[in-house]
């Protein structure tokens, strides 16, 4: 420890076991924990306790009898633990017995302190760092600790209920260590005095009547399982597996997702899945005691598994699939050729559940409409995989939502009736249908999924969310269409669907809802950037109003549509595919530039996303050598920056130093090297040419812009601009020595005192007009380095110090003078 802090420590000990002064905040009492956790693992506790005695006075001075408050109480008793976490010095406390004031009943266990949340919390956690070696176990064993824990499993309070469960694997883990190299006995008497302990409780709660209690002793059960893995859990899992196959006996099954958890736990460990301790048969039964809703998450975990018995594959996917299969029941089709829906389709438990009230059909359907949409892109998915029958249980829940559907049965007509309208299904069975794009499936089947998604397009009743998401199916299967080798273009029937989209596109861009024509423009986006070259695409979007109607949506009174319809003209106008409006002042046939209204738009736009856009499509289109922009490059860049440079919002500028980046690397030459800090071999070129490629930079003010934006605000945007001078001085090093030569004196001094009064903030001056040797030189001046390492550090580097931390909390009670606190 410093000797600056060791000064400073008795005071705020003092300070801290005063119940008169005010206490400091949570989270300086946690920073001051963290400095204590850092010293203590670099070096000795007791060490650092006999060189500052007023850490110890106030351990005990906590325990007086008084009005101390919780929070100064529960960072004690952390602090302990951090302190007895080393063996030397938990015998040193221990020798006052001071641990067991602390921990065990004479301490805050019988006070009424141990009513907050914050010091049962504090104890669990000291108990935690405490828990290191094996004094530590007979400690616990003898203070009472483990029956604490043991009845804080219960709390009233979720995370401290949480931390005793967690404490209790970690004290088990701890006990067993020895006998992890052998395989220990089955007999409880041969394990170490806190196993035996937590183990018997564990017994004792699965015996049990109350739930909770079940659930308490799953919970660390697969908490253990899942974090330990070495011989004496299988040895643990063959003594309890007895009990927690007993659960299944119960009508219904207790804690029955803590039992799916638990299984599943035991599934995952190497040790268990590979042994023979019955696994696999517990599985099996527990998928056929669960009630349908339970059994979904359970089938899905054991379908992920990698190494797992066929058959028992096999019952979980049919389990997984019965809701679907009754689906296709009720409506009176085929559950496919694979037979695997067919084998699901007479469960009639899933049928009860179906129909007993909406709440219930709409939960089970989607819980396994998402475990289907999870296990589809698996390689470990079942094969083979029932692609035909699923996409029909797709198109028919979305048909049953829609009320277009033709039941077959009572049960399908109740289903109609208990789905029609549930926008919940909706958004579930577009989400599936789209993921089962990835696959294949009969053109008549295909004909079916893309008319169902155009009835939803049209649907007036389609809520937004519902929209967004038929768009998106809608661009996956346009996107999985078969096509013709050597052609890129959509294949005629997705041509003829896109014939039927472009007029519901259209309708939607003129939605009320600003969702929806947002949604619309995402879609057309994602078609224009897939197909934009293609001939089929490019006459079927050129014959409709889409176009014209995106660009009216430029002046959208939405932002986010805004926004949308900038990035949507920038991919059109990139393709060809937009045509210029015109402009109603000039009736003669004055077209009105689309630059022109994107300029407008980054200069007077209040709203910040649709200006990030218009610079995000001007960054492209200078990739590009866009023609609007190749015809006067210069003038572009002088007029964009020029307006970036004044915007408020600190993402516009960054994206000014990326379109400057660009535009520098494209005058400059074409370089291997993207990267800012990754300089290639300099190879040397006369000073003429090197001065004749940076008058362009010179000219559109590239170099004032990105001096400001070195000393931004905004820490990004300081940080651009370092990298990007940095990869000019990188480029020009090998360059810029004869230029230096004849640079001049006072520009050079007159640019360093700008550049030094933007530093201190006034940035009302500009740097007019600049010569390529003054910028050369000004760039070897500036610390860039220097600055970069200052940008990547934060903003209160200098106030994490110990020291800093200490004076801050004593100044808050007045013990130091008012210029010697650190405050941030």
């Amino acid at each position: 420890m410093d000797p600056e802090c060791s000064q400073l420590l008795p005071a705020l000990c003092a300070v801290l076991a005063d119940p008169r002064q005010p206490v400091a905040d949570d989270t300086c009492l946690e920073k001051l924990l963290d400095w204590f956790k850092t010293i203590t693992k670099a070096g000795s506790s007791l060490l650092l306790l006999q060189e500052n005695p007023c850490l110890v006075e106030l351990l005990c001075h906590v325990l007086k009898p008084q009005d101390l408050s919780s929070r100064v109480l529960s960072f004690s008793l952390r602090l302990a633990g951090v302190f007895a976490a080393q063996e030397d010095c938990f015998q040193y406390l221990q020798q006052g017995e001071l641990l067991p004031r602390l921990f065990g009943e004479p301490g805050p266990l019988g006070g009424a302190a141990w009513t907050a949340p914050s010091v049962r919390s504090g104890w669990i956690q000291g108990l935690r760092s405490l828990a290191q070696h094996p004094s530590a176990l007979h400690f616990l064993a003898d203070c009472g600790a483990v029956d604490t824990i043991f009845s804080l499993q219960g709390d009233s309070s979720l995370f401290v209920a949480s931390a005793a469960g967690q404490l209790l694997v970690h004290i088990l883990g701890l006990s067993m260590q020895g006998l992890a190299e052998g395989h220990p006995s089955l007999q409880a008497g041969d394990w170490p005095v806190c196993a035996q302990k937590i183990v018997g409780h564990i017994e004792e709660s699965l015996h049990s009547t109350a739930v909770p209690q079940i659930t308490q002793a799953l919970n660390v059960l697969t908490t253990t399982f899942g974090h330990c893995h070495d011989p004496w859990t299988q040895v643990l899992w063959v003594r309890l597996s007895p009990l927690v196959g007993s659960l299944l006996e119960k009508d219904p099954v207790p804690a029955a997702h803590s039992l799916v958890d638990l299984l599943l736990s035991v599934a995952r460990s190497p040790g268990l899945s590979s042994s023979s301790c019955g696994l696999w048969e517990t599985l099996a039964q527990t998928l056929n005691h669960l009630s349908p809703t339970q059994a979904g998450p359970l089938a899905l975990g054991i379908l992920k598994l990698q190494d797992c018995p066929q058959v028992l594959r096999a019952q979980a996917f049919v389990i997984l699939l019965q809701p679907l299969a009754c689906v296709l029941k009720a409506t009176g089709q085929d559950p496919g050729p694979s037979g695997v829906l067919d084998s699901a389709t007479g469960d009639s438990l899933t049928v009860d559940v179906l129909l007993s009230s909406k709440a219930a059909c709409v939960g089970l359907l989607c819980r396994t409409l998402a475990h289907l949409e999870l296990l589809q892109p698996l390689p470990q998915r079942p094969c083979p995989w029932p692609q035909e029958p699923l996409l029909g249980a797709a198109v028919t829940l979305l048909q049953l939502c829609r009320g277009s559907a033709s039941p077959a049965s009572d049960v399908g007509r109740h289903l109609c009736a208990l789905l029609l309208g549930c926008v919940r299904v909706q958004r579930a069975a577009l989400d599936f249908l789209g993921t089962l794009s990835q696959g294949t499936g009969p053109q008549e089947l295909v004909t079916e999924v893309f008319a169902v998604l155009l009835e939803y397009l049209r649907s007036p009743d389609s809520s937004p969310t519902v929209l967004k998401k038929a768009f998106q199916a809608t661009f996956r299967w346009l996107l999985s269409s078969p096509k013709t080798p050597g052609c890129c273009d959509l294949e005629p029937h997705a041509l003829l669907v896109l014939r039927e989209l472009l007029p519901v596109l259209q309708k939607r861009l003129c939605s009320p809802c600003w969702e929806v024509r947002d949604s619309g423009l995402e879609f057309l986006t994602q078609m224009t950037r897939h197909w934009g070259g293609q001939a089929g695409f490019r006459h079927a979007l050129l014959a409709s109003e889409v176009p014209k109607l995106t660009e009216q949506l430029l002046r959208d009174p939405e932002s986010y549509v805004r926004a949308s319809a900038v990035t949507v003209m920038g991919q059109l106008s990139s393709q060809g595919l937009h045509v210029t409006p015109v402009s109603p002042e000039h009736p003669g046939g004055q077209q009105k530039s689309l630059l022109l209204e994107l300029l407008h738009i980054l200069s007077t736009d209040s709203e910040g996303f649709p200006r990030r856009a218009v610079m995000q499509v001007f960054t492209q289109w200078l990739r590009d050598h866009h023609a609007d922009v190749a015809g006067d490059t210069e003038q572009f860049m002088a007029r964009v920056l020029q307006v970036a440079s004044q915007d408020l919002d600190w993402e516009v500028r960054a994206q000014g130093l990326e379109l400057a980046l660009v535009f520098l690397e494209q005058t400059l030459g074409q370089f291997h090297s993207h990267c800012p800090y990754a300089v290639t071999p300099p190879v040397a070129a006369p000073a003429g040419s090197l001065a004749q490629a940076l008058q362009p930079l010179c000219r559109v003010r590239l170099f004032e812009f990105a001096f400001r934006a070195l000393f931004d605000c905004d820490r990004p945007v300081a940080q651009k601009s370092c990298d990007l001078l940095l990869f000019l001085r990188a480029k020009t090093a090998s360059s810029s020595g004869s230029l230096e030569e004849s640079r001049s004196g006072p520009d050079v001094a007159s640019v360093e005192a700008a550049l030094q009064r933007w530093q201190a903030g006034d940035q009302g001056q500009p740097l007019g007009d600049l010569e390529p040797e003054v910028v050369l030189a000004v760039l070897r001046s500036v610390d860039l380095e220097g600055l970069r390492g200052a940008l990547a550090e934060g903003s209160d580097h200098m106030e994490k110090s110990p020291q800093s931390l200490l004076q801050d909390m004593l100044a808050t009670v007045g013990v130091l003078g008012e210029n010697e606190a650190d405050c941030y």
